[in-house]
């Protein structure tokens, strides 16, 4: 079957989208547009970036606890904006662990971390642990992990079924990061969704829990985890639907994402659990 709800991205007021969806065992359940063109990830770089870091946890090249970045600050601690790092600059604003500080220094300081520690430039480290293993040839990362990469929607779906079936990593460690909450309680801002609290995250993933307003659906479960990027993009997993759905565009997040993707949202997970 091809989810007539995907269509549902030609009223978008956007130049270019592509959107697909995927089971946990791999069943794409459709795309709709140049589902192979790449696009700009902006932030939804980071999910890949993390997965990259937990390779190399699993590999025994780094630990989530040991220290990295600002004092007091843990691997852990980057994965999960609570390392105290501003959002886009190296400089330290709270104490480690205290606040949800969104941050791209935080991400730019873990790939660092990790190419010291496997003695390889970061983008190559994600190359060779993630994208070439899922055979996602169309992914690439020129520069920083924060939000440097660039994806087709093809090849995000093979990430998304990674996520609801790893094969890469111990499916422990993937509950870890995608629904486990780190640092409960702690609150701080959603970019583009203003204050939350709490603001949960897990390790370099959002998890959706009573967050309102949202990227995703009404209707999208607290179980929900994924991200969304400054360039239009997002990549949701819903384990209680058993699907996920990302869709990519070529116009800068803004009121009309906002306005747009929850009702996509909640009519693809109606198609897909109907």
């Amino acid at each position: 079957m091809s989810l007539q709800s995907l269509a549902l991205i030609e009223n978008w007021p956007v130049p270019t989208a592509a959107a697909g969806a995927v089971r946990a065992d791999g069943t794409v359940l459709g795309t709709h547009g140049p589902a192979g063109q790449r696009f700009p990830l902006a932030s939804v770089t980071k999910p890949l970036a993390a997965y990259a870091v937990l390779v190399a946890y699993e590999e025994g090249a780094v630990e989530l606890d040991e220290p990295a970045g600002p004092e007091g600050s843990t691997v852990r601690h980057l994965l999960a904006h609570t390392s105290g790092l501003a959002f886009d600059e190296h400089r330290v604003t709270a104490p480690a662990g205290e606040r949800r500080l969104y941050s791209n220094a935080g991400f730019e300081v873990l790939g660092d971390h990790v190419a010291k520690a496997t003695e390889m430039p970061f983008g190559e480290y994600l190359r060779q642990a993630v994208l070439e293993p899922l055979g996602m040839t169309a992914t690439s990362l020129d520069g920083s992990p924060a939000k440097d990469g660039a994806s087709s929607v093809s090849d995000l779906l093979r990430f998304a079924a990674e996520l609801q079936a790893p094969r890469l990593l111990d499916p422990r460690t993937v509950a870890e990061a995608t629904l486990t909450v780190q640092y409960p309680g702690t609150k701080g801002v959603l970019p583009g969704y203003g204050h939350q609290n709490p603001n949960d995250w897990g390790l370099g993933f959002e998890i959706r829990d009573s967050k309102s307003p949202h990227w995703t659906g009404g209707s999208s479960s607290p179980r929900t985890f994924g991200h969304f990027g400054q360039s239009g993009t997002f990549l949701w997993v819903d384990p209680e639907a058993g699907v996920a759905c990302v869709a990519l565009t070529d116009r800068a997040f803004g009121p009309w994402a906002a306005e747009v993707w929850p009702p996509f949202t909640d009519a693809v997970l109606a198609e897909t659990r109907g």
